[in-house]
């Protein structure tokens, strides 16, 4: 039987790891399909995987989707209910910045290496007339690693993933001070298959019926998606991807 490689964008918490490993067994059980499972440790991995190629499903975020989909011959087929890509601003509980307004032109933001956060953050940030010229910018390669230096003073303000903020022990939230949250609703992770990926049909539909009994209901829950995937249209697709423009514009 042909294997199939699925790969899941590294922007999760870690907590979420055993989750789509749960998924990725109940998919192949329900399609029949043998799945191999990629989950690449930064954005750069994930970028090599792609490039090169035989990767027939990605979980991707927003950003790249609208890269996959345009110009890599990916289309969406579902996405997370009720689960929109939101993100966090913070600075350390103990600095200065305890609002927004107190952002300064040179201070350093330290975050992971994700796009549609950095692009999220940095239109919240118009508000208080900041643009990423005015920035010093510290990728890491994990969020983890982003809060350690922002609590350790080695950077003024991080930009994180809203999940993974909130996914944070108790201590780490306790270091750090939010200074604003995003409020989208419009923007999330997509599943994305190649255009020639032949099982689409099954594939799509064990996927959409997931939330349909208790196994399935145990992996969602575990993905911390409990209401399942919706079916995405081409439109809607192209109407996330265009309000991604937007952001960028």
């Amino acid at each position: 039987m042909t294997t199939h490689n699925m790969l899941i964008a590294p922007d999760f918490s870690p907590d979420r790891f055993a989750g789509w490993h749960m998924f990725n067994t109940l998919i192949q059980k329900r399609a029949n399909l043998n799945m191999h499972l990629n989950i690449p440790a930064s954005h750069a991995e994930q970028e090599q995987v792609i490039g090169a190629g035989d990767i027939q499903i990605i979980y991707a975020n927003p950003f790249d989707a609208a890269t996959l989909i345009r110009e890599q011959g990916y289309r969406a087929i579902a996405r997370p209910i009720g689960k929109s890509d939101e993100m966090v601003i913070a600075a350390a509980a103990n600095s200065a910045i305890d609002r927004l307004e107190n952002v300064q032109t040179g201070a350093t933001v330290v975050m992971a290496d994700n796009r549609d956060v950095k692009l999220i953050g940095l239109r919240l940030l118009e508000a208080v007339d900041i643009e990423a010229s005015d920035l010093s910018w510290d990728v890491t390669e994990t969020y983890q690693a982003a809060a350690r230096k922002v609590i350790k003073g080695e950077a003024q303000v991080a930009f994180f993933l809203a999940e993974i903020f909130h996914s944070f022990s108790r201590l780490t939230k306790t270091q750090l001070s939010v200074l604003i949250e995003s409020d989208l609703a419009d923007i999330s992770h997509v599943l994305l298959i190649k255009e020639d990926f032949p099982d689409a049909k099954i594939f799509s539909e064990a996927i959409l019926n997931l939330h349909n009994d208790d196994d399935g209901k145990e992996a969602l829950a575990e993905l911390g998606m409990p209401q399942g995937f919706e079916p995405m249209s081409e439109e809607d697709a192209e109407f996330m991807i265009d309000l991604m423009q937007t952001l960028l514009d």
